[in-house]
């Protein structure tokens, strides 16, 4: 939809390295670009504060190797190279349980990977203002039905079938940083049957 004016629409910003206790950095494959150009311009203090976790993109190009070396070549850093988005996510939520006040959270990557860093984040404690997130690549959604409260993951058309109820849902552009997700509503609730066919509007 991306309908101007919507305050709740995520603003992004450039990754760049803050002073902290500890930085726990989360990218895809599309998002290592802005993590590597990061590493590359921040100081040895913080690099050896930082941790890691790479998620593979699905038939994406795998940085892993790239970013492990990039973190680990000065002997500072650790990485993980998680086998999936849902891996990775777990990752987080373990270091964040271990975390302190000072810990620093940056993600970039797709939206629906940045919508669940910024959910586990904030449920885990942190203020807003103590995780930055790029955007990269794909503008696939995280979506909650309204109805059902499920969450539809890597959501790339309009509308979309939820997956936990099975209605047609309009995705909306209102966004909720408590859970991280869009929000989905009912497209044909006055005249059942009468949905759209999908098509691809968030790729």
């Amino acid at each position: 939809m991306l309908v101007e004016g919507i305050k709740s629409r995520p603003v992004y910003t450039t990754l760049a390295a803050r002073r902290g206790r500890l930085h726990l950095i989360l990218t895809d494959d599309g998002g290592a670009p802005a993590v590597l150009g990061m590493i590359g311009a921040a100081p040895d203090e913080f690099l050896a504060r930082a941790a890691l976790i790479h998620a593979p993109s699905a038939g994406g190009r795998d940085e892993g190797g790239a970013l492990r070396r990039s973190l680990t070549g000065a002997g500072t850093g650790t990485v993980l190279l998680a086998s999936d988005e849902d891996e990775a996510v777990a990752a987080l939520h373990d270091a964040l349980a271990e975390a302190r006040m000072g810990t620093q959270v940056y993600v970039a990557g797709t939206e629906n990977l940045i919508a669940r860093v910024v959910e586990t984040a904030l449920a885990a404690g942190l203020e807003l203002g103590a995780i930055m997130a790029e955007h990269r690549g794909s503008h696939e959604r995280r979506v909650q039905c309204v109805h059902c409260k499920a969450i539809t993951e890597h959501v790339t058309t309009q509308p979309v079938r939820c997956a936990g109820c099975g209605l047609a849902l309009l995705v909306r552009d209102h966004y909720s940083r408590r859970i991280g997700a869009f929000q989905g509503v009912c497209i044909d609730a006055e005249e059942p049957g009468t949905a759209p066919d999908p098509k691809a509007l968030f790729a």
